[in-house]
């Protein structure tokens, strides 16, 4: 199944706005999704999960635009805000109960944490695969 940008839009309609994130960002994240997400593995949560990877790399991408708009450095990448400081008034977040433990960048928003709960879930299943020992020619799986 081949991803289609109308219907991402239709399930992520917060991602309308073409000046904020144009089709062909859309267009090339989707074209990596299709790249790092096993069909096989994915069954039928792959559009979901293609859906996800898109939404996740074209909203970090849409803050990098931001950040250079603003003369930022967009290499830099910044994690969960945990707390902040505005004169004399502070406040705290626990992050820990959003982050996905060892999440890396896909913590960085609730798409990308929503991904990696689902491919967490989707990898646990067993994977059959066939392989020739060398030596004696013989087939055999490895699970």
């Amino acid at each position: 199944m081949s991803f289609v940008v109308n219907d991402f839009l239709t399930a992520f309609p917060e991602f309308s706005d073409g000046d904020i994130y144009p089709v062909g960002t859309i267009e090339y994240w989707a074209s990596i999704a299709v790249l790092r997400l096993n069909a096989t593995r994915w069954g039928n949560l792959l559009t979901h999960g293609q859906y996800l990877f898109v939404a996740h790399n074209i909203a970090l991408a849409a803050q990098a635009t931001r950040a250079a708009s603003m003369g930022g450095d967009v290499a830099r990448s910044s994690g969960l805000l945990a707390s902040k400081s505005v004169g004399d008034v502070s406040m705290g977040v626990d992050t820990s109960t959003t982050a996905e433990q060892d999440g890396g960048n896909w913590n960085l928003t609730r798409y990308g944490r929503d991904l990696l709960r689902l491919a967490r879930i989707v990898g646990i299943g067993g994977l059959q695969i066939l392989t020739e020992d060398v030596e004696t020619g013989s087939v055999y799986s490895v699970y």
